[in-house]
């Protein structure tokens, strides 16, 4: 079922009025592969540019994006996050790994928040470090698990 078209196919945003209210939380994970030439400046566990800190402007970026998803996706509710947190870690692959979790209690989940947060910092990630390689590539976004609403998920 399409759940952004009205009856008569037009775009609708989607009622909530009916849903009842509960406690919802998603988590996405974006990868960004860097090359060797941008991992040299790997100290520390952050990457240090001449933009300043990789990792801690990535991680105020993808707050900020989450925060504003209902901007950005059309349709998508504006919401009030409860929380929202980024984490971000090398993995074993020398990869950049970006964890977003947002939080609310509201009729409508947070999936899309989560996926825009860890997006915005990916892309923020490639922004600060371009200058020293274009050889970036944001490999995946995708939900790793929600909570709250009709149905759980978690990815295997």
């Amino acid at each position: 079922m399409i759940t952004h078209l009205d009856k008569q196919g037009n775009p609708a945003m989607v009622d909530v009025t009916e849903k009842t209210v509960s406690h919802r939380t998603a988590t996405a994970r974006s990868i960004v592969s860097l090359p060797d030439e941008v991992l040299t400046h790997l100290t520390g566990g952050d990457l240090q540019t001449k933009k300043g800190s990789v990792f801690q402007t990535a991680i105020i970026a993808g707050i900020m994006g989450a925060k504003k998803t209902g901007e950005l996706i059309p349709l998508c509710h504006p919401l009030g996050l409860d929380n929202c947190k980024v984490t971000i870690n090398i993995n074993e692959q020398q990869e950049v790994v970006i964890d977003c979790t947002a939080s609310i209690t509201a009729k409508t989940g947070v999936e899309m928040e989560a996926l825009v947060g860890a997006s915005i910092a990916a892309l923020t990630v490639y922004d600060m470090c371009k200058a020293m390689s274009h050889d970036i590539v944001i490999k995946e976004t995708k939900l790793l698990s929600k909570t709250g609403g009709k149905r759980d998920f978690k990815r295997a």
